[in-house]
């Protein structure tokens, strides 16, 4: 059999692994330093109190169950050495015929270790709950400071980076100050509490890779929504509570979400020369990472240029990798039979981006549509709930969404945190 390592099972990992499950003359063990996998674009409800994370996720021990082929080892990935197909783990020592990289991408601070040390990114379902704890016990501590200063810190959210992530996480912070702080904090709106949510972009344009369509009218429903745009804004810094941008003017907020960029990871083991733009890992046609024999890279984690259609790299979404995923697959199956492989080639099935309930904005490839509304929202929910891992997810997922949708409002502002206990000193009530 060949040994298949799968370093990250993210989309583009998971879907390679289910692509080979069941195929005779493989075996795959997935490598993840979480347990479960999760869905990124949803994050941001969970960070917002919307959903549970358990409504995006799911352990990969329970998904491979049935998948006599498919084994599952947690852990991080420390060293390669390509020379004896071996990877070094947190957990220990694995050997390969293949190893693929999918390791995603992680958040990029380009080097301000302020801004790293004190903003709130929301890469993982560690930050979704972070951010979640933080949103509410802002919340809490606003409800009785004195303070006023201290209060309009407290009630002032910059978000920055004006992507999809960007766009969606202050769509939703803007209906619940519409719809359920007045109700869940009648001390803040019996008192017309000055409230802030500011989107901040480095760019021109919000969600800069859509159409001029979606640009606009993702402006305009973030506009009537009241959150306050603030484009060719650079953050230049963010300490004492204060946001510094670059041309000098500056926010005063206890809350900065960081949502402006990536980049992928670098491993010890890999030559320098094989990272291109971004720390990607830079492939050739079939995904295999230049200069090394036996190691391929798929998704986030890797630029590949030889597709004559985006000769600067595929886009860094959720499609690329799940298509890489598959196509990875079929050609570990052409290996095997000593058939030629297939070059990647992406198909863009069109992109999208939600601002809040019944509104959105589609952008359709071929042929060349856009949608916007109520319509552009549906086919976003029904895309959503199609692209969780299994059926489980999606009734939980459509059980929320349903009941948030006609109450406008849900139970789940709860502030959990896990409390660590001092076994030297119990005390007993």
């Amino acid at each position: 059999m060949k040994q298949i390592v799968i370093i990250g099972g993210g989309f583009a990992g998971i879907n390679l692994a289910k692509n080979i499950a069941g195929k005779t003359g493989f075996h795959v063990m997935l490598v993840d330093r979480n347990n479960y996998n999760f869905f990124p674009p949803l994050l941001y409800q969970v960070a917002t109190a919307f959903l549970e994370p358990s409504n995006i996720s799911y352990p990969f021990r329970k998904l491979f169950q049935k998948m006599d082929n498919i084994s599952f080892r947690t852990g991080e990935l420390l060293e390669v050495i390509d020379s004896r197909k071996k990877v070094v783990l947190s957990t220990g020592e694995l050997y390969y015929d293949y190893l693929v990289l999918a390791t995603g991408a992680e958040t990029n601070y380009f080097g301000m270790e302020n801004v790293c040390k004190n903003a709130l990114p929301m890469k993982t379902i560690n930050d979704a709950l972070e951010l979640r704890n933080h949103f509410l016990q802002t919340l809490e501590q606003a409800a009785y400071v004195t303070n006023e200063s201290e209060r309009k810190k407290l009630l002032t959210v910059v978000v920055a980076g004006g992507g999809p992530t960007g766009v969606e996480i202050s769509g939703m912070l803007a209906e619940m100050k519409q719809t359920i702080i007045p109700k869940d904090y009648p001390e803040l709106s019996c008192h017309g509490y000055e409230s802030h949510i500011f989107l901040v972009d480095g760019g021109q344009h919000l969600l800069a890779p859509m159409s001029e369509e979606s640009q606009q009218d993702t402006w305009l429903a973030l506009n009537d929504m009241g959150v306050e745009i603030m484009l060719a804004k650079q953050v230049k810094d963010y300490k004492n509570d204060v946001v510094e941008f670059a041309d000098g003017d500056s926010i005063e907020t206890k809350t900065l979400v960081w949502a402006a960029g990536v980049s992928a990871s670098v491993f010890e083991g890999i030559p320098k020369e094989s990272y291109g733009r971004g720390k990607r890992l830079m492939v050739n046609g079939f995904n295999k990472v230049q200069g090394m024999e036996n190691v391929y890279a798929i998704g986030d984690t890797c630029i590949q240029t030889s597709d004559p259609r985006y000769p600067a790299g595929h886009p860094q979404i959720a499609q690329v990798a799940i298509q890489q995923g598959i196509n990875l697959a079929k050609n570990f199956s052409c290996m095997l039979i000593h058939e030629k492989p297939n070059p990647f080639q992406y198909y863009d099935k069109g992109t999208m981006a939600v601002i809040g309930t019944k509104k959105a904005v589609v952008d359709l490839p071929k042929p060349k549509m856009h949608f916007q509304g109520s319509f552009a929202w549906l086919i976003w929910v029904f895309v959503h709930l199609m692209f969780l891992i299994t059926n489980q997810n999606r009734i939980r997922t459509l059980y929320n969404w349903a009941g948030t949708y006609f109450t406008k409002d849900q139970s789940l502002r709860m502030i959990i945190r896990p409390i660590k206990k001092n076994n030297s000193n119990f005390n007993f009530y």
